[in-house]
């Protein structure tokens, strides 16, 4: 699944293409869409704006599209008029003079009055996005040190998004390799220090890894993840399992943790001893 800065570089893409533009055709696959096909029409598209994993789409008629791509769902950008040849079921078109963007394979679709989006099951349900440049490492480690979270393995807690919103499993693997932790040590038994190190990681990798426009390709990723220019954020841990560590030369494990592929370095990351802080 893209995690957080996949998702907001696809949100600069379709923002590029269609903000500010008038929408002249309008296509939605659900039925309980349909009738907004005649409402759009004719209006202009505001913003596009992630939220987590999610994207919302806001029109001037004041109503805003809620859109999570879930594990298939992905965004496309194309001339007017035009699709790309593909397989995948299209769900939602928004077509300008300029551009069309168009949304396949994703099921979790839904229309809302924009004055009450922020009552939507999942928005309510997240943490402050590790993208959102107000975000200090001060509030994350006040936090990872709250009743809330304190005592939760990291392994765990840096899937959940509502610790923080936008992390997922590479930035899991990158964070914890980037401050030394195993996904097994718990918030609480880090002393000050390590808490520290640990809330500027979860920062700053996410942010690297949205600036520099592309992640390190890996097997099975789509192309439209990764950038073709430029420098990349390199990769590691995650899926460098037998290659060595950065840090030290000793070979990245894989590993499970929380019923998702872990990968770290055994000798830089090491199990939590029984008791005492880290």
């Amino acid at each position: 699944m893209p995690e957080g800065p996949e998702i907001r570089r696809a949100a600069d893409r379709l923002a590029a293409a269609v903000v500010g533009r008038t929408l002249r055709r309008v296509q939605f696959a659900f039925p309980q869409l349909k009738p907004y096909e005649t409402e759009l029409a004719g209006r202009r598209i505001l913003s596009v704006t992630p939220r987590g994993k999610a994207l919302l789409t806001a029109f001037d008629s004041g109503w805003t599209l809620y859109t999570h791509n879930q594990l298939y769902g992905v965004w496309k950008v194309a001339r007017p008029g035009e699709r790309p040849d593909t397989s995948r079921s299209l769900r939602v078109a928004l077509e300008t003079a300029r551009a069309a963007i168009l949304l396949y394979s994703a099921s979790d679709i839904g229309m809302w009055r924009s004055d009450e989006i922020e009552t939507h099951p999942f928005l309510q349900g997240l943490g402050p996005d590790v993208l959102d440049p107000s975000l200090s490492a001060d509030a994350v480690a006040a936090r990872l040190d709250s009743p809330a979270f304190r005592r939760r393995a990291l392994g765990g807690l840096l899937l959940d998004q509502g610790f923080l919103a936008g992390l997922g499993n590479y930035l899991r693997a990158e964070v914890l390799w980037e401050a030394g932790l195993h996904p097994a040590v718990r918030p609480g038994d880090l002393l000050p220090a390590r808490r520290e190190r640990l809330a500027q990681a979860l920062l700053s990798i996410p942010r690297l890894s949205y600036s520099t426009r592309g992640i390190e390709p890996a097997p099975g990723m789509r192309p439209d993840l990764v950038a073709h220019e430029g420098e990349r954020f390199r990769f590691h841990a995650f899926k460098r399992e037998g290659q060595p560590c950065a840090r030290c030369g000793t070979p990245i494990r894989r590993g499970s943790a929380h019923s998702r592929p872990m990968f770290l370095c055994p000798n830089c990351q090491p199990a939590p001893a029984s008791g005492g802080g880290a």
